[in-house]
C-alpha cells in the first residue's frame, strides 16, 4: 500500500518546466495531483488500537514503521496520524501514537 496509489497522475508539458525537460531530455514531466488529506477526529482516533512512543534523539518514522508494520515505506501512516509532516516537527520527549491495525487505519484515514 503506497500513499501514492490513489493519486491522479498527469503529464505536465507547460513552458514553465521547459528548462527541466531540456536538461533531462524529457518531452513532459509526470506529476501527481494533490489529494485532500483527511485527519481523523477524536472519536475516530479513540476507536483505533494504538501504542504510544516517546520521541528520542535519532528516531525516524521509517524505523518505527519497520518495527510496527515490518515495512519502512509505511512511515507516512505514523506521520499523518500524528499530524507531523516530518521528523523535524517533533521534539525530543514528545509523545506520538502509533496505530497498530493497518486495516483499521486505512478505513479511518480513507486510503
Amino acid at each position: 500500500m503506497s500513499r501514492y496509489d490513489a493519486y491522479t497522475k498527469f503529464r505536465n508539458d507547460s513552458e514553465y518546466y521547459a528548462p527541466l525537460r531540456r536538461s533531462r531530455k524529457l518531452k513532459s514531466v509526470i506529476q501527481y495531483g494533490t489529494p485532500l488529506l483527511y485527519h481523523p477526529n477524536i472519536d475516530e482516533r479513540a476507536s483505533l488500537s494504538r501504542d504510544t512512543h516517546i520521541w528520542k534523539y535519532g528516531d525516524r518514522f521509517y524505523n518505527l514503521a519497520d518495527k510496527y508494520y515490518n515495512d519502512p515505506e509505511l512511515w507516512w501512516i505514523i506521520a499523518w496520524y500524528n499530524g507531523y509532516p516530518t521528523e523535524a516537527h517533533i521534539r525530543k520527549g514528545d509523545v506520538i501514537e502509533i496505530p497498530l491495525n493497518l486495516e483499521e487505519v486505512s478505513t479511518v484515514l480513507g486510503v
